[in-house]
């Protein structure tokens, strides 16, 4: 499975209705064949930062995601909406997805 890890910094004027922008975005690819998920979060630290969690079945899946219309589109109108290059982390993990934490349990 590739694992990614994307942080976007946002305009101050765009941060309050960023997910309704990348709407869109999201739902294309969360259909994509091969994509596990695509979860967006806001940052605790700072109100302009997103952080957004991604994964992709395989290489090949990821690959098909970067080369979609949806994809191409979104990283044409992005550089407007951001205030710095983003910053990522890309690794390709074993398993299919989410796993239960062994170390934390719901009490009774």
């Amino acid at each position: 499975m590739i694992f990614i890890a994307v942080k976007f910094t946002v305009r101050p004027e765009h941060s309050a209705d960023w997910i309704e922008r990348v709407a869109e975005f999201t739902s294309a690819t969360r259909a994509e064949e091969g994509n596990v998920f695509f979860e967006w979060s806001r940052s605790v630290d700072d109100p302009h930062q997103y952080v957004l969690l991604e994964a992709f079945r395989d290489g090949e899946a990821g690959g098909r995601h970067v080369e979609s219309e949806h994809f191409k589109a979104a990283m044409a109108w992005m550089p407007d909406f951001i205030t710095r290059t983003p910053e990522i982390v890309n690794v390709e993990v074993p398993g299919t997805g989410w796993s239960a934490m062994a170390e934390l349990s719901p009490r009774g």
